[in-house]
């Protein structure tokens, strides 16, 4: 694996976990957790994040697919705890509910 982006995508694979909620309100209080829909490839938006690729991004954003965390979803999540999938890209925090389709 000699490709720089392919290296960066296993990174950012390496780098993920699995978290309730509980531990990631301090990341949602300060406004640093980010929206991942389930439809949405964790790692593949992690690094385009990190690719600063704006145009998908925008186009993310506008289908409601990515965005902060709001506060309806937090309190979803908030009252069953619930595990996400979780990935820094650095400043932001990206959550990602655990699909129950898996």
């Amino acid at each position: 694996m000699s490709d720089p982006k392919e290296i960066i995508r296993a990174k950012v694979n390496l780098e993920t976990a699995q978290m309730h909620w509980s531990e990631m309100q301090r990341y949602f209080a300060s406004g640093a957790a980010l929206f991942v829909s389930p439809d949405l490839d964790l790692v593949e938006t992690a690094f385009q994040m990190s690719e600063d690729n704006a145009v998908l991004i925008q186009q993310w954003m506008a289908a409601g697919q990515f965005g902060k965390v709001t506060d309806e979803q937090a309190r979803v999540w908030s009252a069953n705890d619930a595990m996400h999938w979780v990935v820094v890209v650095s400043p932001w925090v990206l959550v990602q509910p655990v699909s129950s389709k898996s």
